[in-house]
């Protein structure tokens, strides 16, 4: 199990490795080749939309292939996409750069599953660590997107291109390090066993029953069932809204700090500290949830989210960029790792495919809406206008988990 995670991890980090270098370099070379300025951030909405619209592929490569398989066709993707993208700048080729990004995303959308997978890999009382583990070696990302890009900016003739060609090399790693996990079927060996779902495990484990997760429900529910339950719900919002908010101001510190005057190196030393923040208390957040409980733990991601506005209103120097970011990034992991943790209460395992795969639809909905709201405001309203919308998701979440902690927490107490 241990060498499962660790792996799994260093795939994690190159995932994010991939993810972070897109969202460092492709706002500003779309900057240089859009037709017009507020289509800077389109290759960023494409990577999202493409992960959107591969969610349902992607449950079926997963149940049909199985996880490794499947995993590693994502990977093969995201060489093929980079490739792409080499070709597109060298020809200065906008739309093909879109595409290309727009196909990538069906490795964001495998990736996004990889936590999920983390989940299957350890015992019940574990799932939280693991899940919070694996999303910790999304520090390798935070350390190699921004320094990659930077390194391999000037690389040849054309800006970037570079860039994207060092992406081939990381998949070509990612490769390597998927085919040496080993990953069990944890569906089908729950169904035939007999044995009790992740949720009703990871429940009993903790001393708690839960109104979602009754043994007279049938094992293999329809997803508008599945969705309704108030834990699906919150769970969504959570990983959505943090994954939106964080999206936002992420993908649209590069354009703001450019038009600041402050050069590449600034930005990226900037992004790195951001991911710094969104994977290394990845370390501890499993022992928080453990400890306090989903709801409050995303409860204070919310907070920090607040925080991480009003420092970046607050001015516009390199330090307030630095510490606006970090601080973004560590509510968004106590958001998103909270969310996943809590989703595991919400379906079983024949129903993990479509509920994983639901949840990831939403996340990359919303991140597809941020993505192209981030270049179109910070261009057309600036910095301070795009922190002052980024308030209103977190307020609806704040009301959303208030809600169900007062109605439906004391129901989880057995």
């Amino acid at each position: 199990m241990r060498r499962n995670l660790i792996l799994l991890a260093l795939c994690q980090g190159l995932f994010l490795t991939n993810n972070v270098l897109f969202l460092a370099v492709n706002g500003l070379v779309g900057l240089t080749m859009a037709p017009m300025g507020w289509l800077a951030t389109l290759p960023i909405m494409a990577y999202v939309v493409g992960g959107a619209a591969s969610t349902g592929l992607v449950a079926k490569t997963q149940k049909q292939l199985g996880r490794k398989r499947s995993f590693e066709l994502g990977i093969w993707v995201a060489i093929f996409s980079a490739a792409l993208c080499v070709v597109a700048v060298w020809y200065r080729q906008f739309w093909l750069l879109v595409f290309a990004t727009f196909v990538a995303g069906f490795y964001q959308a495998n990736g996004q599953l990889y936590r999920f997978a983390a989940a299957e890999l350890a015992s019940p009382e574990l799932r939280d660590k693991a899940v919070s583990w694996v999303l910790a070696g999304g520090l390798l990302g935070a350390v190699a997107g921004p320094n990659l890009a930077s390194h391999t900016k000037d690389l040849f003739e054309v800006d970037f291109a570079g860039s994207y060609l060092s992406l081939t090399l990381v998949g070509l790693l990612a490769l390597l390090l998927m085919h040496r996990i080993q990953f069990s079927d944890d569906a089908k060996s729950a169904k035939t066993k007999g044995a009790a779902d992740p949720a009703t495990q990871q429940l009993r484990a903790q001393g708690l029953t839960s109104h979602t997760t009754d043994k007279q429900e049938p094992i293999n529910r329809p997803l508008a069932d599945i969705m309704r339950q108030p834990v699906f719900l919150v769970s969504v919002l959570g990983a959505s809204f943090g994954y939106g908010v964080m999206n936002l101001l992420m993908a649209a510190t590069p354009l703001a700090m450019q038009v600041c005057g402050m050069p590449f190196s600034d930005a990226a030393f900037v992004l790195e500290w951001h991911v710094i923040g969104m994977f290394a208390p990845g370390f501890f957040t499993g022992h928080l949830i453990q400890r306090f409980g989903a709801v409050r733990v995303m409860l204070t991601g919310v907070f920090l989210n607040l925080v991480c506005i009003g420092i970046a209103l607050s001015g516009t120097e390199l330090y307030q960029f630095t510490l606006a970011l970090f601080v973004l990034g560590v509510g968004w992991n106590f958001l998103f790792t909270a969310s996943t943790s809590f989703s595991l209460q919400a379906y079983h395992p024949a129903e993990r495919d479509k509920a994983q795969g639901a949840i990831n639809f939403w996340v990359f909905f919303v991140m597809g809406l941020s993505s192209l709201g981030s270049g179109a405001l910070v261009t057309s309203q600036g910095w301070q206008i795009l922190n002052i919308v980024s308030v209103l998701p977190m307020m609806v979440l704040l009301v959303a988990l208030l809600i169900y902690f007062l109605k439906y927490r004391p129901q989880t107490a057995s």
